[in-house]
């Protein structure tokens, strides 16, 4: 099986990752159409709970693998790499037939204790999509250890499209029994589109997975594991990481439970309180599309990071940290900028509905989340992988805070929910940066990375401002409201890249 670079492995994983994105906002307002403002608020109710369980079941043990395969295989032990492998998958199996039978079983007291009853329904119906995804985990923890993006990426395009339209169809035909067995109907979509992004996995493995006979070869005089090391190894590198992981999407889910509750308090009637965290939930989609791009990047710098460190070669290791944060803030900080300017014609060209001030306040979320994510990837992939979980925490307790006070203010509402997940960010971005040159002992200046990138940004966001409202004002004589309004954005964004990229170029940001 033939290993992609950093670079391609990153294009090929962020181009996906993108598509992916752009159908799961597109598919939004049809799905708002058939269930209502109230009715995909339980939907977000139920897939946050799958989220948060899914990560615990997957996405420390898919690391995992991609860290230790890519060791083993740095050092040539191509035997032990695949044996890793196969271990994990069982692992994986077995978790997620557990947490599976659980969730289903579960599923009421889960809906009740997050203060979403009427996610009941939806929260079973994605149950059995734990199980599926845990064996897919395996197989892309393999193949991004391996360095081969490609199978993930083409394996998220099929679950994505194949989502969308039984999402949509199973909503539709279920809408006349009501809204909860809609909502149903539709997260069944996601269990469906589980099933066939697995297979893909599964025969692409047995047709290429075996390439020039890696699997049975070891380098001379290698030092082999037993089972047992491999297992420990597996699980020593595992449990930091879903942690950390968890903690992550915990935050999401503690929206599910702590926004809805202040709200409760704050005096709203309980439809309220669900269409206001519909709210939420459509902002985190719109800022989850430019975060695609920075989680390839740490899903392809992780493992590269984790092999120049078996190799010692420190040289590599600093490479890759300056390469990836350069390419972190030259895709964060204009996505915020251009999110930030456009929040209200992009919430009506996608017929998003209300709540696009979220997307104005919220954008620096974007920049936050981004740095966070690649200082996770380094510090994982260098073994520091239980201070990293802890910064997490801290940030976890500090968005619990912040949410518990302002969100019941009525005048705030769910803007406290934005406020919350800053908090969540900046604290453990600071603590990172001092551990990253501490422990690394490194002379790392984090913001010499962001100043051009910066710098271009506010050209462009400028432009892009300037742009939209003199071409909207112009065609809205013309044309109807909708059509001058998507043309105007179109024009604006292209406007707004290539100033963009002519900024870099000014204040070389790029070479």
């Amino acid at each position: 099986m033939k290993e992609q670079s950093v670079a391609k492995g990153f294009a090929v994983l962020s181009a996906a990752g993108l598509l992916v994105k752009v159908l799961s906002l597109l598919y939004i307002p049809f799905l708002l159409a058939i269930i209502g403002e109230d009715g995909n608020g339980i939907y977000q109710g139920a897939y946050e709970v799958f989220a948060f369980v899914f990560v615990l079941t997957n996405s420390g043990m898919l690391t995992a693998i991609s860290k230790q395969v890519s060791e083993l295989a740095a050092v040539k032990n191509h035997k032990d790499a695949v044996r890793s492998f196969k271990i994990a998958r069982f692992i994986l199996i077995v978790i997620g037939l557990v947490l599976s039978l659980a969730v289903f079983l579960l599923a009421w007291p889960i809906a009740d204790g997050t203060n979403f009853e009427k996610s009941y329904l939806a929260i079973r119906a994605l149950a059995p999509a734990i199980l599926i995804t845990a064996v897919a985990s395996a197989y892309r923890g393999y193949f991004q250890g391996r360095g081969n993006m490609t199978p993930t990426a083409v394996s998220q395009v099929i679950e994505q499209v194949i989502n969308t339209v039984s999402t949509l169809v199973l909503a539709f035909l279920l809408i006349k029994f009501g809204k909860e067995v809609a909502c149903a109907g539709g997260a069944f979509g996601t269990t469906i589109a589980s099933f066939f992004s697995a297979a893909f996995l599964i025969v692409y493995y047995n047709r290429y997975g075996r390439i020039n006979g890696e699997n049975g070869s070891v380098a001379p005089d290698m030092k082999r594991y037993s089972y047992n090391e491999l297992v420990k190894k597996l699980i020593g590198y595992s449990i930091p990481i879903t942690i950390c992981i968890g903690l992550q999407y915990a935050g999401a889910l503690i929206d599910v439970w702590n926004v809805k509750s202040r709200l409760l308090a704050a005096g709203f009637p309980d439809k309220t309180t669900y269409e206001l965290f519909n709210y939420v939930s459509k902002y985190q989609k719109l800022i989850y599309a430019p975060i695609t791009v920075i989680v390839a990047l740490a899903s392809t710098i992780l493992p590269s990071i984790s092999g120049s460190m078996a190799l010692n070669d420190r040289g590599q290791v600093l490479h890759k940290i300056n390469y990836a944060f350069r390419l972190c803030f030259l895709i964060a900080i204009p996505a915020a900028v251009g999110l930030a300017v456009l929040h209200n014609p992009i919430y009506a060209v996608i017929k998003f509905g209300k709540g696009s001030d979220l997307l104005l306040f919220g954008a620096i979320v974007i920049v936050l989340m981004a740095v966070v994510q690649i200082q996770t990837a380094i510090l994982q992939g260098t073994g520091r992988l239980y201070m990293v979980t802890l910064f997490l925490l801290i940030g976890i307790v500090g968005k619990i805070t912040v949410n518990f006070i302002l969100i019941a203010i009525p005048d705030i509402n769910i803007y406290g929910a934005i406020a919350g997940s800053i908090t969540s960010y900046i604290i453990p971005l600071g603590l990172n940066w001092v551990y990253i040159n501490k422990s690394l002992k490194l002379d790392f200046n984090l913001l010499k990375h962001a100043v051009k990138p910066g710098l271009a940004s506010v050209l462009m966001g400028v432009v892009v401002y300037a742009v939209y409202r003199y071409l909207y004002e112009a065609l809205e004589v013309y044309l109807i409201g909708y059509m001058s309004n998507a043309i105007s954005v179109l024009a604006a964004v292209i406007a707004g890249g290539a100033v963009y990229f002519a900024g870099l170029v000014l204040v070389r940001g790029i070479t």
